[in-house]
C-alpha cells in the first residue's frame, strides 16, 4: 500500500513539535547546569571547610537529580525530584549525621573541623621581639581608602602616617600636638565612624609588605606577625612566639602512662594545647560511657525506667478516664449531654504550654490554689517541685488533664460503631454489664483504638514540652555528678540537656548516642505493641 504523502500542514506541525521538544530539552539542560554549578560551589565550600559529610550529601543529591532528568525511563520521577532532594537533605541526612556525630567528640571545645581550626588560629598575631606598638586613629580619603595615624607613645608621642602601601613619619605636625582633621587628602573619622570602620580596618594590612602594620585592638596597632603557621609536611602547627610545635591527637583510649588521650586537640611536648580543638572520631566511646561511667549509667537507667513508666501510666490513665466519660455520655438518659461533652473537651482546646503554666501555678506550694485548698482543710501542701515522687505525680496529673479529652472523643466514636444487636444477643444469653464490657466492648474498642494507643505511647515517650515546662526535669539527681539529670527527666529531655545545657558545656556526641539509644528503644517497644495489636485483631475476629 503506498504511503500517504505528507501535507504542508502535517509538515508544519512536525516542525513545531520538533522545535518545542528542542526548546523544552534546552530548558532542562539549562536548569540542570544552573543546579550543578550551584551544587559544585557548595561542595567546594563544604570540602574546603572540612565538612565532607555535607559535601558528599550535596554531591549525591545533585547526581540523583541529574540522573532522574536525563534518563528517559525515570521521567515519571521528575515531578517528585525536588521533594526527593529535600527529603534526603532534611530527613535522611540529619539521621545519618546524628549517627556519625555519635562516634565523634563533637561538643564544646571541639566544635570545628581540623581545617577550620587551622584557619582560625592562623589569624592570630603576636608582636615579635623588637616590634613597635602604636596608638591609632582612622582616616579615609574620597575614594574610600583607609589610612592609620600612628602615635609612638613610647618614643615621645612621635607621629607616623600609614596607608595600605606606605609608612612615613609625620614632620608637619609636632610631637604631642593635636591630630589634624585632614592630612594628605585623608579626613579624620569621628568616633562613631571609626567604630563602624574598625572591622574593615582590622582586615587590612598597612605600610609596606616588608614591615606590615595591623590593628590588634581598639587602641593598639603594631608590627604584628602571624603567630601560628600550619606545617603540612609534619601535620603540625608551629607557634612562632614560643617556638613550640603542636601536633594533632587522633588516638583514643589511654596512653602508656594510663592517662586518657586528649583526642581532637593540638598538643605540644609540654602538654599545652591550642585554645580550641577539632572534631575527631572516637569510636564507640560515647556508647561505652553508658556501661563504664556511673554518673551516666545510673541516671540513664533511672531515666529510662521513668520514661517507660511515664508513658505507660499516661496512656493508661488518659485512656481509662476518657473511656469512662465516653461510656457515661453514651447514656441517652443523661441530660445536657452535649453541654457536658463540650466542657470536657476544653482542656484539649487550650494550648498545652498554657495549661502546663496554669497547673504549675496551681501546684505552687506557697501560693497555689491546690496547696491553699489542702491547707484550708488541715492537710500539708505536697512538695511538687522538691520531692521526686510528688514531682512525678504532678506531671502525671497534668498529662491526664491534657490527654483524657482526646481519648474521650476517640472512644465515643468507636463505641458508636459497635453494633447494638451484639449487646442484645449477649443479654439474651444472660450476660451482665461487666461481661458485656469485658467480652464485647473492650475487645472491639481496642481494635479501633489500639493504633492510637501506640501513637499516644510514642508521643509521651518524647513529651519534651511537658517535662521542660513543668520543672525542667527537676529535682536534680545527686548521682549524676556534673552531668545535668533530673528525677523527672525523660530520655529526650536528658539528651537535650546533655547537648545544650547543664553549665558543663554541650556534648553533642554523647547526646547523639543517647538519641540513637532512644530510637532503638522506641522501635522495640513499637514493634512489641504492634504484635499486641495483631492479638487484639484476632480477638475481635473471634467475638
Amino acid at each position: 500500500m503506498p504511503m500517504a504523502e505528507s501535507t504542508p500542514a502535517a509538515i508544519t506541525n512536525q516542525r513545531a513539535f520538533g522545535l518545542a521538544s528542542i526548546f523544552r530539552l534546552g530548558l532542562v539542560y539549562l536548569g540542570l547546569m544552573v543546579v550543578d554549578a550551584f551544587a559544585l560551589f557548595l561542595v567546594y565550600a563544604f570540602a574546603a571547610d572540612g565538612v565532607w559529610e555535607l559535601a558528599i550529601t550535596v554531591g549525591l543529591i545533585t547526581l540523583m537529580v541529574n540522573v532522574i532528568n536525563l534518563r528517559p525511563w525515570l521521567y515519571a520521577l521528575r515531578w517528585i525530584a525536588p521533594a526527593l532532594a529535600l527529603m534526603c537533605l532534611l530527613v535522611v541526612y540529619p539521621i545519618a549525621y546524628t549517627v556519625y556525630v555519635s562516634f565523634t567528640n563533637y561538643g564544646d571545645g571541639n566544635l570545628l573541623t581540623k581545617s577550620q581550626v587551622i584557619k582560625l588560629v592562623s589569624r592570630e598575631t603576636y608582636l615579635p621581639e623588637g616590634g613597635k606598638e602604636y596608638a591609632w586613629a582612622l582616616y579615609r580619603n574620597e575614594q574610600g581608602a583607609l589610612a592609620l595615624w600612628l602615635t609612638d607613645e613610647a618614643d615621645g608621642d612621635k607621629y607616623y602616617f600609614a596607608t595600605t602601601a606606605d609608612f612615613a613619619p609625620v614632620a608637619a605636625v609636632a610631637a604631642g600636638a593635636d591630630l589634624p582633621e585632614t592630612y594628605q587628602g585623608y579626613r579624620r573619622l569621628s568616633r562613631a565612624e571609626s567604630l563602624r570602620a574598625s572591622g574593615e580596618a582590622q582586615n587590612l594590612s598597612f605600610g609596606p609588605p616588608s614591615a606590615p602594620i595591623g590593628i590588634a585592638g581598639r587602641r593598639i596597632a603594631g608590627e604584628f606577625a602571624q603567630r601560628y603557621i600550619y606545617q603540612e609536611e609534619q601535620d603540625a602547627v608551629l607557634d612562632r612566639a614560643t617556638g613550640s610545635i603542636f601536633y594533632p591527637v587522633y588516638a583514643t583510649g589511654k596512653d602508656p602512662a594510663g592517662q586518657s588521650y586528649r583526642t581532637g586537640q593540638f598538643v605540644n611536648d609540654a602538654g599545652a594545647t591550642l585554645r580550641t580543638g577539632f572534631i575527631a572520631n572516637i569510636g564507640i566511646k560515647n556508647y561505652r560511657s553508658f556501661l563504664e561511667r556511673d554518673d551516666i549509667r545510673i541516671p540513664l537507667t533511672r531515666i529510662f525506667l521513668w520514661t517507660i513508666s511515664f508513658s505507660l501510666l499516661s496512656v493508661l490513665s488518659t485512656f481509662t478516664v476518657g473511656l469512662c466519660f465516653a461510656l457515661i455520655l453514651q447514656n441517652r438518659r443523661i441530660p445536657f449531654r452535649r453541654a457536658f461533652r463540650t466542657l470536657l473537651i476544653v482542656p484539649w482546646a487550650i494550648p498545652g504550654l498554657i495549661s502546663v503554666a496554669v497547673w504549675k501555678g496551681m501546684l505552687n506550694p506557697n501560693l497555689g490554689v491546690v496547696s491553699n485548698l489542702l491547707r484550708a482543710i488541715g492537710l500539708e501542701a505536697p512538695p511538687f517541685f522538691i520531692d521526686p515522687g510528688w514531682a512525678k505525680a504532678g506531671i502525671l496529673l497534668i498529662n491526664l488533664w491534657l490527654g483524657y479529652p482526646y481519648f474521650m472523643l476517640v472512644c465515643s466514636g468507636a463505641l458508636a460503631a459497635i453494633p447494638s444487636d451484639m449487646y442484645e444477643a449477649a443479654e439474651v444469653d444472660g450476660a451482665g454489664w461487666w461481661s458485656k464490657f469485658r467480652d464485647l466492648t473492650l475487645p472491639m474498642l481496642l481494635v479501633a483504638v489500639g493504633p492510637l494507643l501506640i501513637a499516644s505511647f510514642t508521643y509521651n515517650f518524647n513529651n519534651f514540652v511537658l517535662i521542660e515546662a513543668f520543672n525542667e526535669g527537676g529535682p536534680p539527681m545527686v548521682e549524676s555528678g556534673t552531668l545535668p539529670a533530673g528525677h523527672t527527666d525523660i530520655l529526650i529531655s536528658y539528651a537535650f540537656r546533655l547537648a545544650f545545657g547543664g553549665g558543663r558545656g554541650a556534648d553533642f556526641g554523647l547526646a547523639s548516642a543517647i538519641t540513637i539509644i532512644i530510637f532503638l528503644m522506641v522501635a522495640a517497644v513499637t514493634l512489641l505493641q504492634y504484635r499486641l495489636t495483631k492479638g487484639w485483631e484476632e480477638t475481635s475476629e473471634n467475638v
